[in-house]
């Protein structure tokens, strides 16, 4: 159980949160997802995050739900950008439209190969070749903050640790503002992430990327995608909870505060929560960290 007594008495102001989501498909997680926003809206994030599915396949849905987000709520809002499947032409008309429309923090990201996480990724003919060009372009149009992706447990496809800090390196000296991480579950290949970070001379934020955990299968493709790993403790705390759902739901909540809680002791200030949509775990794992509704509030509905 994790007691009130292990979370360090720091001011909330000096913790930051930021929240993830993704644009809805359908009517019903169209409501699913302003309800959510509803709920987390009043923690005050540093920003909302709205991803951009392969291929720009959302890339509408991301923009009117990045606009809608920053209009009613008041709120920061940044928009997902990917290299896959467009031209620079078409990445800058978009960047621009964002810029027109009042949008001023991008996530910039190479992206999934539009033939699907876990295959050969080649950049698009005419189109930016990585991450790191893509925020250099991105500068050029106009002066956004750029967030980008650092993997605490190396980037598949990468070839070493030192080629993925590298790589990292040329996104932050292109003008990258923040690195916010992959999910991941053991607090160490953080640590040791931003350890090593700051010996290459990266010296923006390094920002954890937390996913709360309750559908243990989900996670466990998941995560065998994108490279992190599934530590053996946590296939045990979900053994024999398929059916449970409620039980899974109170483990889940207790597995990330207590990440959080070690991450918070070694001085990180900032989280980033990924969502999947819902509001109700990540609520609970601020509230935790000490990040409680404020009283004056846009109403997000």
């Amino acid at each position: 159980m994790i007691g009130a007594s292990e979370f360090p008495a720091r001011s909330p102001q000096r913790l930051q949160v930021s929240f993830e989501f993704s644009p809805p498909k359908t009517e019903a997680a169209e409501r699913t997802l302003w309800e959510t926003v509803t709920r987390l809206t009043p923690l005050r994030p540093a920003f909302f995050s709205v991803t951009y599915g392969a291929g720009g396949s959302t890339r509408q849905r991301t923009h009117e739900t990045v606009a809608r987000l920053k209009k009613e709520t008041g709120i920061d809002a940044a928009a997902h950008l990917t290299c896959v499947a467009a031209t620079r032409g078409e990445i800058d008309d978009v960047a621009r439209a964002y810029w027109d429309a009042g949008i001023r923090h991008i996530v910039a990201l190479r992206g999934d190969p539009p033939t699907g996480m876990g295959t050969k990724y080649s950049p698009h003919a005419g189109g930016y070749e990585n991450a790191a060009a893509l925020v250099a372009g991105l500068k050029k149009i106009g002066d956004f903050q750029i967030s980008v992706a650092g993997y605490p447990e190396k980037h598949p496809d990468s070839q070493s640790v030192e080629d993925d800090l590298d790589n990292l390196k040329r996104k932050v000296d292109a003008g990258a503002d923040r690195c916010i991480t992959q999910f991941f579950f053991d607090a160490d290949d953080f640590l040791r992430f931003r350890d090593h970070a700051a010996q290459r001379g990266i010296k923006v934020p390094i920002v954890p990327g937390v996913m709360p955990v309750s559908n243990f299968q989900g996670i466990t493709r998941m995560a065998a995608l994108c490279g992190s790993k599934v530590p053996a403790w946590l296939a045990e705390m979900f053994q024999g909870l398929e059916e449970d759902i409620e039980t899974r739901r109170m483990i889940a909540a207790t597995v990330a505060g207590d990440l959080c809680r070690r991450l918070r002791n070694e001085g990180v200030e900032q989280f980033h929560f990924y969502t999947l949509n819902r509001a109700d775990l990540t609520f609970a794992i601020c509230h935790l960290l000490g990040v409680r509704p404020h009283e004056h509030t846009h109403d997000a509905r």
